[in-house]
């Protein structure tokens, strides 16, 4: 695999992933701007971690910085890169739609040109399943079309993947695209449903539960997302020689481009994720039943197989599983102690 450049390290599948690759040998050029959008101390704290293995190299930059990116791509070698820094979240696209634009198209430019002017093997780039927007159709397949989204967040991944196929048919630039599906897990981001709902149910306040919890979602635990990322960097795409013109399939390509699904492929409906996370806190939680927020879908559910059949990996973490182990980490990380048995 050679050397490895991963954007977004200090954030949450970075820095696991560059934790993952750390562990497997290689060398790996993490890169963030460690902005404000959340904790930042929970930003550095990722850092330390990685920082104590030697293979480990910080870059602190932004992905806008132009002169900064061809500098970093002159000088690093790059054999893969695994572009996941992006501004995310669907509500804040509401309301900061300039933070989206600016990291999330001109930033990935800067990516793509890096790649294409320093030979880069292989890019494999962070998606969303957000792209799916207003299809229905469920599972999602990488085979549908998806020209539609409801948020302007949505509108970028899949502007992501428009740029990202227009270099490897240009340029030969053999590029993946990975659609996420709701990533979960310890170290997991403090703007997401399921940390904030911690956070308001040990302090004994309510939580805003959407779509009055009906609102269904393809959990997939984080050890799962980066065994699919891993599996994938090894796996550079080719072009598909039966890609017809006529009847043109959105998840192949005549260019060497692919893309994928990792999710685990078995939605749950929000108010049994909240009823785990109940479980798992040994507190119930006070519930503020809201209607949908714009921008957001009633289901996501992900079909993985062509995921499987390509690297041989399905995710299968269970949310029982998986919420403990953030529960855990969670409870460690802010030093929170267990309520008492009641008795």
């Amino acid at each position: 695999m050679g050397k490895v450049l991963v954007t977004g390290a200090a954030g949450f599948i970075g820095f696991h992933l560059a934790k993952q690759l750390l562990a497997h040998g290689h060398d790996v050029a993490g890169l963030d701007n460690l902005n404000d959008y959340y904790d930042v101390t929970l930003k550095t704290a990722r850092l330390r971690l990685l920082e104590e293995n030697p293979r480990f190299r910080f870059i602190m930059a932004d992905l806008v910085d132009r002169a900064a990116m061809e500098r970093l791509f002159a000088e690093g070698g790059f054999q893969v890169v695994v572009h996941l820094a992006a501004q995310a979240g669907v509500r804040h696209s509401l309301t900061n739609p300039h933070a989206y634009v600016d990291s999330n198209l001109v930033g990935f430019l800067n990516v793509l040109e890096g790649c294409r002017n320093h030979q880069v093997r292989h890019l494999v780039f962070a998606s969303s399943s957000s792209v799916y927007g207003a299809n229905t159709s469920t599972p999602f397949s990488v085979h549908h079309n998806v020209d539609h989204p409801v948020s302007l967040y949505a509108a970028t991944k899949k502007a992501n993947e428009l740029m990202a196929h227009s270099y490897a048919s240009l340029y030969g630039l053999p590029t993946t695209g990975l659609r996420f599906f709701t990533v979960y897990g310890p170290w997991g981001r403090p703007d997401m449903a399921y940390f904030s709902f911690t956070k308001a149910i040990l302090a004994g306040q309510p939580i805003d539960v959407f779509n009055n919890g009906r609102m269904q979602r393809d959990f997939t635990y984080i050890d799962d997302v980066v065994e699919g990322v891993v599996r994938v960097m090894d796996r550079i795409p080719s072009p598909d020689p039966s890609w017809n013109g006529a009847r043109p399939d959105p998840g192949t390509s005549y260019a060497p481009y692919r893309i994928y699904n990792i999710g685990n492929n078995r939605p749950v409906e929000l108010l049994y994720f909240i009823e785990v996370l109940e479980e798992c806190l040994g507190k119930k939680a006070v519930k503020n039943l809201l209607p949908m927020q714009a921008g957001d879908v009633p289901a996501t559910c992900a079909d993985v197989d062509d995921l499987m059949r390509d690297v041989g990996f399905k995710p299968a973490t269970g949310i029982e599983e998986g919420v403990g182990q953030f529960v855990a980490w969670y409870r460690a990380y802010y030093g929170v102690k267990m309520a008492p048995a009641a008795g």
